[in-house]
């Protein structure tokens, strides 16, 4: 399958692999939503906690909190700041992992980003990843940040739910993730957040530990009984930590290492440590950043090198076949990542990933630039993107076996394989779950050097976007593909930033932007002589067109299209141009005209093998000869076609042959059948979160007339 094809005036993917929003002719707005209340599913999000001490003031008061927002009918919602590394996250968690008897609605976590190299999270990205783990299949969720907001609400409005909003940037970040109904909230950030005052937050501010209750998490970190037996030492230690339970629990790690070793040992290489780290002072974190380096100094130089190129992974978190690319062929990654964990230095983030505290990270960044040389650093980083650029094209195969995939340019050195699943649905849940960090590598790929993982790797996500709609990523990605493709002087790259790029704008409502992108892109082709490339875009350019009511423009384009593409050696795309030809005639009244040019299509479609595009051409031919009340050759075509759609979970177009059925069973007097054809049609437009369409709106009225309006749908 080729990008540069328009494979129908909706849809641009002949293959279908789970959930699809296929749309026939639209005018105006779209706007793709979910019914309240149509998704349920419980997802349990929260990470697991750590053992807390000294908090039972806090967490007393939260509670409190808890409690009388219950009794007000309203949702709870805190905030929780302090100084990095002073159990925010842990006490966050204490608290709502003993809320989930009473809100068996699920638990929600997201991390916000304050302190991520890739930049804060966006909040349409997080409430569509809500979305989906609330059960909106990923084709439902709406484009925009208000649809997504309104939506999220009226799915917890009705279900008590607890959420927790990790690392968070500011109140207006917050404020649109913040659930309905009497769920809970929790929000952990540097930052006091008094911004969120108007919306019935409780603010906590956690201060660092005291001396015995650093003591006490010393103990539990160790336990091996040297506290008691060294307690003044002890206390030394846990004064040098400043009382943050991250610089306690690391130091304490250490020593649990070496169970020879006797606490003044490590209280005299934290003083001796203290003043020469002023150069990675964060919020005046000093004795934090001693505890680190003395961690780093004391490990296996292999796994000091692994600690230090991790610090380069632009994203949030990461699986091991990373730490492997990233180290290239020297040394065994999964070992060296358990020495990392043994150290504290990192932490599990689910099955088989791996993520550093905040202030862990900024730490391995900064021995990255002191002991790791320039050009190694940069060879690292080119291996690590092409590890996300290999998986990420492997994927797209896996999805779209017959698309025609550009050519990638990797690095001179061996590809690190990621294990992206063997089917389409694991492939896209790889893609999905690797998204932030391969827009973190989009982002970074033109400033460290290599602009052509940019674009490649934009491209490689295609898939992905057009079946789960991250509409944000997408137009980033492009933009920035984009960008790179121009500073290589790359055309086709270009062109096919513009055109991917431009079906985006399409899909999230932004139909003048998408038609200036097509345009641009012809231009393009003009210039470097493509005329084939040049006459795709007609087809790309006439659906613009047609999204935004110029039909006879569209029309014109179309018809073009039908001509050119055949006489450029594309007969396929030409029947896809004579399809949309036939659409917009039937639009128009023009009944014939649509029998003649979907007859075409249909003819052209099937002997280029394209199952799903044949299918829906003889969609199109029955409802021509409906409109010309040709009821036998109309049910003909339309039930074929609908034994297709439904083989392919192409929904809505099986729905669009289910009303036009349904029509055919009415004129015939056959109201039953015609009562069930309805009903089964309105089921699937509600699948898509298309209940809303016209075509929805046509069959509900026909349901209600046929039953008198004694059947609800």
């Amino acid at each position: 399958m080729r990008r540069h094809e328009l494979e129908s005036h909706n849809e641009l993917s002949g293959t279908v692999h789970g959930p699809a929003i296929q749309a026939g002719t639209v005018y105006g707005g779209i706007r793709i939503g979910v019914e309240a209340g149509s998704a349920r599913q419980t997802p349990w999000q929260l990470p697991a906690t750590v053992r807390v001490v000294d908090r039972a003031r806090e967490l007393a008061a939260l509670e409190r909190h808890r409690a009388g927002a219950e009794r007000a009918g309203r949702p709870a919602l805190a905030a929780l700041s302090g100084l990095g590394g002073v159990g925010k996250t842990a006490v966050a968690l204490k608290w709502l992992h003993a809320l989930r008897p009473r809100f068996p609605g699920g638990q929600l976590y997201a991390d916000l980003g304050d302190q991520s190299p890739a930049g804060p999270a966006s909040p349409p990205e997080v409430l569509a990843r809500f979305l989906r783990a609330l059960g909106v299949p990923a084709p439902q969720v709406p484009a925009t940040l208000a649809e997504r907001v309104a939506l999220y609400r009226s799915l917890t409005a009705d279900r008590p739910l607890v959420v927790l909003l990790d690392d968070a940037v500011s109140a207006a970040q917050v404020r649109p993730l913040l659930p309905a109904g009497g769920s809970v909230t929790a929000v952990t950030s540097r930052r006091r957040m008094p911004g969120l005052t108007v919306d019935g937050c409780y603010p906590v501010h956690l201060e660092p530990l005291d001396h015995e209750a650093a003591v006490e998490l010393l103990a539990d970190t160790l336990s091996d009984g040297r506290v008691a037996a060294q307690p003044d030492d002890a206390r030394a230690l846990v004064e040098l930590c400043a009382g943050l339970p991250l610089a306690v629990r690391v130091a304490g790690a250490r020593l649990a290492a070496r169970p020879e070793r006797r606490i003044t040992t490590m209280v005299r290489a934290l003083a001796e440590e203290h003043d020469r780290l002023e150069a990675l002072a964060i919020d005046g974190d000093h004795s934090v950043r001693a505890a680190l380096d003395l961690s780093y100094e004391a490990l296996p130089a292999p796994a000091a090198r692994l600690y230090r190129l991790l610090g380069l992974h632009p994203g949030p978190e990461f699986g091991g076949p990373v730490a492997a690319a990233l180290l290239g062929s020297e040394g065994n990654a999964e070992r060296l990542l358990e020495t990392l964990h043994d150290a504290s230095l990192l932490f599990a983030a689910g099955e088989e990933r791996h993520r550093f505290h905040d202030l862990v990270r900024l730490h391995a960044v900064a021995k990255a630039d002191e002991d790791e040389p320039p050009q190694e650093r940069a060879r690292a980083l080119r291996r690590m993107a092409d590890h996300y650029l290999a998986g990420a094209t492997r994927a797209e195969e896996i999805i779209d076996p017959q698309h025609r995939t550009m050519a990638r340019d990797y690095a001179a050195e061996p590809v690190v394989a990621a294990d992206v699943g063997d089917d389409a649905e694991a492939a896209l849940n790889w893609l999905e779950r690797e998204l932030p960090n391969l827009m973190a590598v989009i982002r970074r790929a033109r400033a460290e050097g290599f602009p052509t993982v940019g674009w490649q790797l934009a491209d490689a996500l295609w898939p992905l976007f057009l079946r789960r709609k991250f509409y944000d990523d997408w137009r980033a990605a492009h933009e920035e593909g984009l960008a790179a493709a121009g500073e290589l002087g790359d055309v086709a790259a270009e062109c096919r930033m513009l055109t991917s790029g431009g079906v985006g704008e399409l899909g999230a409502g932004t139909h003048d932007r998408a038609l200036r992108m097509f345009e641009r892109a012809a231009r393009l082709f003009l210039d470097s002589g493509d005329r084939l490339g040049r006459a795709r875009t007609l087809n790309y350019r006439g659906l613009a067109l047609q999204r935004l009511g110029r039909l006879d423009e569209a029309a014109d384009l179309f018809g073009r299209a039908a001509t050119e593409l055949p006489a450029c050696g594309d007969e396929r795309a030409g029947g896809l141009a004579r399809l949309n030809l036939a659409d917009v005639a039937l639009a128009a009244g023009r009944a014939a005209e649509a029998v003649d040019q979907a007859a075409a299509a249909r003819r052209t479609l099937h002997d280029a093998g394209d199952t799903y595009n044949t299918a829906r051409a003889a969609l199109a031919l029955g409802r021509a000869h409906l409109a010309l009340d040709r009821l036998d050759e109309a049910e003909e075509l339309l039930s074929s076609a609908l034994a297709t759609l439904r083989a392919m979970a192409a929904n809505y177009e099986a729905a669009r042959a289910l009303g036009s059925l349904a029509e055919v069973a009415e004129r015939r007097g056959r109201q039953r059948l015609a009562l069930d054809r309805c009903r089964e049609a309105l089921d699937l437009y509600s699948s898509v979160g298309r209940s809303r369409s016209d075509e929805a709106e046509a069959a509900r009225q026909r349901l209600t007339r046929l039953d008198g309006g004694g059947c609800g749908t």
